[in-house]
């Protein structure tokens, strides 16, 4: 008989169950793929991450594959066909984010040589490590996510309040929240 894995508690079914045993928590270095999460973060406000994970296909689609080069050349003509299109959140604010944040992403680029320069600075570097029992002891936001999003909007990056920044930073590896009886937790330990 296989007995599945212990994991944390929101990752209940698909398409969660993959996504947290396959990149949850993994640090991640790649700024085209940073920007994809800053991204998919900033859509999932208000609604549920699963939601967001059911149309990411559509996104990568949608958004020329989140490369920040491209995207960031739109305009209101490209907000108006993208709120037709069903593969993605058809939320005006939010696709009008994606944009301002692809040209906000290039200057971050500029100054600090990379997305992911910029992003690994606010942890020196090296994932924060919690150790959390429970997946209710895991803040929804810490003084570090509230610094991050200070700077982000002061950089003009929009969808990116503590709350956001904190899924992001949680998703992106800068900390490690997986709770202590998750099998992810000891692997990305090591």
């Amino acid at each position: 008989m296989n007995i599945p894995p212990a994991r944390c508690a929101w990752a209940a079914r698909e398409p969660s169950i993959t996504y947290h045993d396959t990149e949850w928590g993994v640090p991640l270095h790649d700024d085209r793929a940073l920007f994809e999460l800053l991204s998919l973060e900033g859509a999932q406000a208000g609604l549920s991450w699963e939601t967001v994970l059911k149309r990411r296909e559509g996104y990568r689609h949608a958004f020329a594959g989140f490369d920040a080069r491209v995207v960031a050349g739109w305009g209101g003509h490209d907000i108006e066909r993208l709120l037709g299109d069903a593969g993605i959140i058809r939320h005006r604010g939010k696709i009008a984010s994606v944009i301002t944040n692809a040209r906000a992403v290039l200057e971050l680029q500029r100054t600090f040589g990379s997305l992911d320069a910029y992003l690994w600075a606010f942890v020196d570097g090296a994932p924060l490590r919690n150790a959390w029992a429970s997946i209710e002891e895991v803040p929804a936001r810490t003084p570090l996510s509230d610094a991050l999003s200070k700077d982000l909007k002061r950089r003009g990056v929009t969808f990116t309040g503590t709350t956001i920044c904190y899924a992001f930073m949680q998703a992106a590896g800068l900390v490690n929240d997986h709770t202590t009886g998750c099998f992810r937790y000891a692997a990305l330990e090591a």
